[in-house]
């Protein structure tokens, strides 16, 4: 009876340790079957599919066969090697399959079956190559926008009594920088900003740009005069740049005295829109030079002074807001867009406006675009958040 019961237990201990390994190679079977599945391309699966299943429906699988090859070669456009790999092995059983389904001699679907295994390497060394032309171009965007935030600085929502917020589009999507420049300084002398544009694009464009910006934020805390913060920046172009070589920009000075301060230098002029929602063009008084063409024409730009209330705003933009057209070649009216979009919310209106700017375009610009708009609050509005800093988009 003990022996029995020894030899009964063997048995159970044997039956359960064969349904363990049955059920290991089951859940083993269905982890390779699920990592095969993920690595399955949907688009190519169903170009396949449907390749099979017009074979087997006209009853004619040879000429369709080597039809099958445009799996894996779709794959390599979408997906990594892994995925032109499943496409592939997928393709070559249901080749094999067709071929054996009809009569036909055994030669002919082998030769077109055995281009698959072609077809998928070549597929699959384009997909490496395309994989590394992506993390390339990912690395050249992440260091463009670190040149980006190092040279155009996060600019705060709110400065004192001013709420901000900026816009910018570089019409170089890979590089994501462009010629546009813009900064906003809080000094002793009050809050000054400047946008401008350099004449040009690529590295030198960018070069310009950080040579004024950096002479910029330097002059502004420095000089108690706006004029003299504009005169150190051209006398810096003047020694750095070409003959041919200068940039357009608005100098703006909003001084503890409340008024408006405007040095324009062949700039688009700013709009000022006031709390009735009026839009006004601050055309230059006398007309000036752009930066670095002053020796040439012997012209010094004249200084404005407006009255800036409260609720108040200035917008200023660079040329590729204003020169956007859209497909009949008409130019974006932004006058019209800015009193269509206005808000009490300068970040709101900004985003409105590039919306309609994008609309208007047809979906991408064509030059660089900086838009930033100041808002002067009311006394009686609740008192700014703490600052937190809006960068380009």
């Amino acid at each position: 009876m003990s022996h029995a019961r020894h030899h009964g237990g063997g048995r159970t201990a044997m039956r359960l340790s064969g349904e363990r390994t049955t059920g290991s190679l089951a859940s083993a079977g269905r982890r390779a079957a699920g990592r095969l599945a993920a690595g399955m391309p949907l688009l190519p699966v169903l170009v396949v599919a449907v390749v099979v299943l017009v074979a087997v429906a006209t009853r004619a699988g040879m000429p369709w066969l080597p039809l099958l090859a445009a799996g894996p070669a779709l794959a390599a456009a979408t997906n990594g090697p892994r995925g032109v790999v499943c496409v592939g092995l997928l393709a070559a059983a249901l080749g094999t399959a067709l071929g054996l389904a009809h009569t036909v001699p055994a030669r002919e679907p082998a030769a077109v079956v055995s281009a698959l295994p072609a077809v998928t390497a070549a597929s699959c060394l384009a997909s490496a190559m395309r994989g590394r032309r992506e993390r390339v171009l990912a690395a050249v965007r992440s260091v463009a926008e670190a040149a980006q935030h190092a040279l155009l600085q996060p600019v705060p929502e709110t400065v004192g009594p001013f709420q901000v917020a900026v816009r910018y589009s570089a019409a170089a999507a890979e590089a994501r920088i462009g010629g546009d420049l813009y900064a906003l300084v809080p000094t002793p002398h009050g809050v000054r900003l400047i946008v401008g544009d350099v004449r040009g694009k690529g590295l030198p464009a960018v070069g310009t740009a950080a040579l004024v910006l950096g002479v910029f934020r330097e002059a502004a805390y420095d000089e108690p005069d706006l004029l003299a913060v504009v005169g150190r920046i051209e006398r810096s172009l003047a020694r750095n740049l070409g003959a041919d070589d200068f940039v357009t920009a608005v100098v703006v000075g909003l001084p503890p005295e409340g008024h408006l301060e405007v040095v324009n230098c062949g700039h688009a002029p700013p709009l000022l829109i006031s709390a009735s929602k009026d839009v006004t063009a601050v055309e230059p008084a006398p007309p000036a030079p752009p930066l670095g063409l002053r020796s040439l024409l012997d012209v010094s730009p004249g200084l404005q002074r407006l009255p800036f209330s409260a609720g108040d705003q200035l917008l200023l933009y660079t040329d590729g807001v204003t020169e956007a057209r859209d497909h009949a070649r008409m130019f974006y009216p932004l006058a019209d867009g800015v009193a269509r979009c206005v808000s009490e919310e300068p970040g709101r209106t900004l985003g409105a406006l590039h919306e309609e700017l994008l609309a208007h375009v047809g979906g991408r610009l064509h030059d660089d675009a900086a838009l930033l708009l100041l808002r002067k609050q009311s006394a009686d509005e609740p008192a700014p958040v703490p600052a937190r800093a809006t960068a380009a988009r």
